[in-house]
């Protein structure tokens, strides 16, 4: 067993999929303790019937997956380290609803999954009609407790990747506010700060999910990298590499081949600058098991909440002057390492 630990804060999609991946393929360094499920793609039911599944199909049914926060936190319930001067903007995102988001990452879509346990596109009726995986996520809500335990448990040999709403992340630390002194590590994929959002001009789709969670786990203390859309838009995955996944002849590498195809022809009939399809998610996982493939700029950072650039993350004025800068924001990173370590991983974990 390792001595390092990780816990992944999904909204199982396609490209949560492969962070998944990663972080399997990654054993000999970190150990994956369990899975918590968000909402963002889909919501946490489905979030959660996901991730069993793809880690039934990579062989791991040793990993816990437990479903979180289900909905976004009412900024009135937010303790008082939210700015003074930042008021609560129009009623957060209903849970799941991600209308302006890359459609080819809601879903699993189904890809080469047994029959019994496949996904289906993710609406109300759908999590509750979709089949059941082989086995059953943990009890309902009950993330939040689990990251408590294990932070309290292993401090700064955690590492927490959350790549969906940061409710869960922001629940905890508002339930738990001594964990910001435990030296945990949060990586999470979300937010620009020198690049438009990807679901409206100022908002990334996983701030954009609950932005006050967001702001608040900006703003209490945590130590935080943000791996976002100024790094994750530099990477991308071409349909040649995806392919050499078909040579694997497992089930698992099948699956990679048809779900990427499908995530693939999506980016490029609506980003065909990208030249393949984005590994956001997988790049947050890669960049919190090693710093170094990521240049960051140590900034406090908060989201805006209110009027046209609601979601935004940007600089926090109050805090422009405080020598501690709570957040790293990754602005430059390692294509190429990071692509041979992606296909490296991802094909150690399918084979």
């Amino acid at each position: 067993m390792c001595a390092k630990k990780l816990i992944l804060d999904l909204d199982t999609g396609i490209d949560d999929a492969l962070a998944i991946a990663y972080a399997l393929g990654s054993a000999d360094e970190i150990d994956l303790i369990g899975i918590t499920a968000t909402y963002g793609n889909v919501a946490v039911p489905l979030a959660a019937r996901n991730a069993l599944a793809v880690l039934h199909l990579f062989g791991r049914d040793d990993v816990p997956v437990y479903p979180g926060v289900d909905h976004p936190i009412a900024p009135a319930t937010l303790p008082k380290c939210v700015a003074p001067h930042q008021t609560s903007g129009p009623r957060p995102t209903r849970a799941g609803r991600t209308a302006a988001r890359t459609a080819g990452k809601r879903t699993l879509r189904g890809h080469q999954l047994p029959a019994r346990w496949r996904s289906t596109i993710p609406t109300a009726s759908a999590a509750q009609s979709s089949p059941t995986p082989p086995r059953a996520p943990e009890a309902p809500g009950s993330a939040v407790d689990f990251i408590i335990t294990a932070a309290r448990e292993y401090g700064p040999d955690l590492t927490i990747v959350p790549t969906g709403a940061m409710t869960t992340m922001a629940t905890v630390f508002r339930n738990a506010p001594d964990l910001k002194d435990s030296g945990v590590n949060v990586t999470l994929m979300g937010g620009a700060l020198t690049l438009p959002g990807n679901v409206s001009p100022a908002a990334e789709a996983n701030i954009s999910q609950d932005p006050e969670a967001a702001d608040y786990l900006f703003k209490c203390g945590a130590r935080t990298t943000m791996i976002g859309l100024d790094v994750t838009h530099q990477t991308a995955l071409t349909r040649e590499k995806a392919h050499e996944w078909a040579s694997l002849g497992t089930p698992a590498g099948d699956f990679l081949v048809t779900m990427t195809d499908y995530y693939i022809d999506f980016y490029l009939k609506n980003q065909p600058e990208i030249r393949g399809c984005g590994l956001h998610d997988p790049l947050a996982v890669a960049a919190a098991l090693d710093p170094s493939l990521v240049t960051t700029f140590g900034f406090n950072l908060q989201v805006d909440l209110e009027g046209p650039f609601r979601g935004r993350t940007i600089g926090d004025r109050s805090r422009l002057q405080d020598p501690d800068k709570h957040t790293q924001v990754a602005l430059g990173v390692d294509v190429p390492e990071f692509l041979d370590r992606f296909m490296g991983r991802v094909t150690a974990a399918a084979r």
